[in-house]
């Protein structure tokens, strides 16, 4: 069947530009999406100082092994666009979008409309879904929101932020990357024993938060731990880098009351994938102290910047990001629909 459509596509006289026509993504190979990628790649560089490559290959090679379901924009026998999605037992998770300006910024907003339109229709046609979640990180906030609020989905404004940490230090720069000690609390780097408590943790953290909203990972221990498994495990959000990743433990009880974990997504750029604290240890300065370790780390080994993704509507936590140093380089959604 797909080489079929393959063949007739092919075949089709078709004039640039005016036939754009959307696809099913598993007809295609790598070898007709490497320049797209190698394309996104290139965007995510310029705009986010993220080395998307090695997302790229893992796309590349799921599209090759036909079991990535999604959908291709096809003009003239080329592949311009692409969005793609993921089943996670009873939710679907939308994980990119990418269209090319091959045809002027117009045609480009229009095709990544029509790509959305057949995920998000595929998605909610699908038997047992009840969820569906998108944060498309390259996308401005409100850039590719209309097919999501068209068909219900809540949506979040998200900040990516980003902190300087090369060269000499001074200001909040100088306070977000100074180690220091707290009272009754020990750090330490993340280990494979961590999953367990970490993963409870992060639990704990987000009962009732609007963060449990946008990832329904985290209102379970098992759905914690997938999450912690996605984040060290595979190269989705950068490289882990266990280094720079730390538990907190108070001292008296032995119990992990904090963590942060960090990824390479570039090579002198770390993000925070994750930081949180067990609410009853709040007010403690932590979080900040976790941030700052970790800073200090990568700073020792000569990299650049660090990174992090923020819900805006967690004030708290903006807040002390801008307190410690970190600029909003972008703004992007989160879109949530539960049916």
């Amino acid at each position: 069947m797909a080489t079929t459509a393959r063949r007739n596509l092919q075949q089709r006289p078709t004039a640039p530009g005016l036939a754009m026509e959307i696809l099913d993504l598993r007809h295609f190979t790598s070898a007709e999406l490497r320049g797209l990628l190698e394309r996104e790649a290139e965007l995510w560089a310029r705009t986010l100082s993220w080395d998307y490559r090695a997302s790229a290959e893992m796309i590349l090679r799921y599209l090759d092994a036909k079991i990535l379901p999604g959908y291709a924009a096809v003009d003239a026998g080329a592949v311009h666009g692409y969005s793609f999605f993921v089943y996670e037992g009873a939710k679907g998770v939308i994980g990119d979008l990418y269209v090319d300006d091959s045809f002027g910024a117009e045609r480009r907003r229009a095709t990544e409309q029509k790509l959305l339109t057949h995920v998000i229709e595929t998605l909610r046609n699908s038997p047992g879904i009840h969820r569906i979640e998108a944060q498309l990180l390259v996308h401005e906030t409100g850039a590719v929101a209309q097919p999501f609020v068209r068909e219900g989905f809540s949506k979040h404004a998200r900040l990516f932020m980003s902190l300087p940490i090369s060269g000499p230090q001074s200001g909040p720069q100088a306070n977000a990357t100074a180690a220091r000690e707290l009272p009754g609390i020990d750090m330490r780097r993340w280990s494979e024993d961590d999953f367990q408590p970490g993963a409870a943790v992060i639990t704990a953290a987000y009962r009732n938060h609007v963060d449990s909203e946008i990832n329904d990972q985290y209102r379970t221990i098992a759905g914690s731990l997938r999450f912690l498994n996605n984040i060290v495990r595979f190269p989705g959000c950068g490289v882990f880098d266990a280094e720079s990743s730390l538990v907190a433990i108070d001292r008296a009880s032995r119990q992990t009351i904090g963590v942060i974990l960090c990824s390479r997504v570039k090579d002198d750029v770390g993000h925070v994938t994750q930081v949180c604290v067990l609410p009853e240890h709040r007010g403690r300065g932590i979080g900040e102290a976790l941030i700052a370790a970790s800073a200090a780390d990568l700073r020792r080994r000569r990299f650049a910047a660090l990174s992090l993704t923020v819900t805006e509507g967690n004030a708290r936590a903006v807040e002390l990001y801008r307190r410690m140093g970190f600029d909003v380089k972008r703004v992007f959604d989160a879109f949530v629909w539960e049916g």
